[in-house]
């Protein structure tokens, strides 16, 4: 029992220091998906190396006083000290919307947040990462 978290512990020891894993995060999005505005409200964990990052998460989308599921992954690059930058694509129910996504920090961990895609659009903020 004990033995899965030393192999893991250990694997992470040996990788490169320019590969880690950032950590968790947390988003709340206004926009319109699926044909109505409403809140996101997800999580995700990136992954990143030397400025550029992967990041799966998923959350789910309230709107009308209905919920939705949805997953999304982002690939993004980072200005030291200045704006992210990247695309992503966003899964909920039999669609799959791409989008171009903007960050730009307000404070350490927080960053205010942009979404722009083809029928999909959302303005929030970030925290973690």
């Amino acid at each position: 029992m004990l033995r899965l978290p030393l192999v893991a512990l250990a694997l992470a020891a040996a990788l490169p220091s320019t590969a880690y894993a950032e950590g968790l995060g947390a988003e709340v999005n206004y926009g319109r998906a699926d044909g109505h505005w409403g809140t996101e409200i997800g999580a995700g964990y990136a992954l990143n190396m030397a400025g550029f990052s992967l990041t799966p998460g998923a959350g789910v989308y309230v709107r009308d006083g209905d919920t939705k599921l949805y997953g999304r992954v982002e690939a993004a690059y980072t200005i030291p000290l200045s704006a992210t930058i990247g695309a992503g694509a966003r899964f909920s129910g039999d669609n799959i919307r791409p989008y171009a996504t903007l960050a730009m920090p307000l404070i350490p961990k927080l960053r205010a947040k942009a979404n722009v895609g083809p029928k999909y659009y959302a303005v929030g903020l970030t925290l973690g990462y």
